[in-house]
């Protein structure tokens, strides 16, 4: 059905003062799909759609970058990181899973995810055990370029230059990354008999686990250069996991 373009005109003069598409509707006797069609198109002409925003980019527009958020938020992504676009058309969407017993961790993924997109909202989307803080943002790919089809370990992890050279400048902050996001903090014990009475001894150690060998030997080299020592250990014949036991790495990765 045709309508008249001072209709049209009514009813967009009311959405941009925060009327609902349904009252628009009902006021103006328009079909609420109609209403959604003239303000859909109306935002696309302002370039106020949802998520695209126009929002520099660090990459494309040499817009300024959190490099240290950036270095930890590279750790999460590569650990439980996504990116998620269900239509060509529409904004992909950063996606970082955090287990729900580790509260804190997730107010610090939501604080790296807003210093290195600045006005973008961050919402959490409860699942099964942890929360997924959902991001959009146009260039994604830019930032992530490690995305693919497929999952992390079937395929090659490599950083790019640019992202290499954040990382090398701030280590701390990526090897922080990956431990939130595929590690853990535990505590071993063993029994030693001094002095004929057994007495038991307790130290922390660090593990880091993940199926990628390209994302182990990212964790792995950067340990390295930071002046960690760390060992593989398999368990079965899987060799997934990177172990940090030796009381001075311990204490540096405290």
């Amino acid at each position: 059905m045709h309508h008249d373009i001072r209709v049209r005109d009514e009813a967009l003069a009311m959405l941009r003062n925060g009327h609902r598409n349904k009252d628009v509707a009902r006021h103006l006797n328009v079909p609420v799909g109609t209403v959604g069609s003239w303000l859909h198109t109306d935002r696309a002409r302002r370039n106020a759609l949802p998520g695209r925003t126009a929002a520099p980019c660090p990459r494309c527009d040499g817009a300024a970058l959190d490099s240290a958020a950036y270095s930890y938020l590279l750790g999460l992504y590569l650990g439980d990181g996504h990116i998620i676009q269900y239509h060509k058309h529409r904004t992909p969407s950063l996606r970082i899973a955090c287990g729900n017993e580790w509260p804190g961790l997730m107010d610090e993924c939501e604080r790296a995810m807003r210093a290195v997109f600045p006005g973008k909202s961050v919402c959490r989307v409860p699942a099964k055990g942890c929360h997924n803080l959902l991001l959009y943002y146009t260039h994604l790919w830019c930032l992530f370029p490690q995305h693919g089809k497929g999952r992390k370990h079937e395929r090659r992890i490599e950083l790019e230059p640019w992202q290499q050279q954040l990382v090398d400048a701030y280590p701390w902050e990526f090897i922080r990354g990956l431990i939130h996001s595929d590690g853990c903090r535990i505590t071993n014990w063993t029994v030693r008999t001094i002095g004929g009475a057994p007495k038991r001894y307790e130290y922390p150690r660090y593990f880091f686990s993940n199926k990628s060998d390209d994302i182990r030997k990212l964790c792995g080299d950067t340990l390295t250069k930071v002046g960690v020592e760390w060992t593989t250990l398999a368990r079965g014949s899987d060799p997934f996991n990177i172990s940090i036991a030796r009381r001075a790495s311990v204490a540096g990765m405290s």
